[in-house]
Parts: structure tokens; sequence; C-alpha cells
């Protein structure tokens, strides 16, 4: 496993009752992005989005 973290680059867009949160890894430029309540908090928002960025960098063999 990758034992070093990845530099990740966070992007906000509130929609309404909704937020949607673009997550990128800056070394591959692999981007994801999810959707979440807009009274949620940024920690958590932040966590959901780092979970699925890691997701696809494995899915992509970048990271094991």
């Amino acid at each position: 496993t990758n034992a070093q973290p990845r530099e990740i680059i966070y992007e906000f867009n509130r929609i309404g009752a909704y937020v949607k949160v673009s997550a990128r890894d800056v070394a591959s430029q692999v981007e994801v992005s999810i959707t979440g309540a807009a009274n949620a908090s940024k920690e958590y928002l932040e966590q959901l989005a780092r979970q699925k960025l890691y997701l696809q960098l494995q899915k992509e063999g970048i990271v094991t």
C-alpha cells in the first residue's frame, strides 16, 4: 500500500439543498465528485469524496 498521503484539491458547489464536492488527485489529475446535503459538515463531505477518489485511484491502478 502507498504510505505517502496524496495531495487532493476539493471544490464545493452549493446547489439548493445540496452541495457537489469534487476531489482531484494532484499527481494523476483523476477527479471524482459526490453530492451531499448542504448542511453536512465540510469534514464529512471531504471524507466521502476522498474515499471515492481512493477507490477510483485503486481501480485505475494508481495506488494499491
